[in-house]
């Protein structure tokens, strides 16, 4: 089990990697930001199997700016990768019409 320091720096260097990932997403750097995500998930796991039940006073306090740094990061990484889904999720459907109109009526 950590100590509540223990999980406040944890809470800390998570929300440093948010940040990295955020600013991964803003640099286009795709491959960077799905490494930097494993890496976060990681951290994420060890938190949930270590936290003690519940922090208060000015540790409560520092995890829950962590937190809302981490969701601000979230929020600004979904906004910059929705955009690539949805051209990405558009070039795959547009190359599958391809193939099928391809089957349908021959090469041209």
């Amino acid at each position: 089990m950590m100590t509540i320091q223990e999980v406040v720096t944890q809470y800390e260097e998570l929300a440093g990697l948010t940040g990295l990932m955020r600013q991964a997403a803003e640099d286009g750097n795709w491959e960077r930001l799905v490494l930097l995500e494993q890496q976060c998930a990681a951290w994420v796991r060890r938190l949930q199997d270590n936290e003690p039940q519940a922090l208060a006073g000015a540790a409560r306090a520092q995890k829950a700016d962590a937190i809302r740094r981490m969701l601000d990061d979230d929020r600004r990484i979904r906004d910059l990768t929705m955009p690539w889904m949805a051209r990405l999720s558009s070039l795959i459907q547009n190359t599958g019409n391809e193939r099928r109109l391809a089957r349908a009526y021959g090469a041209v």
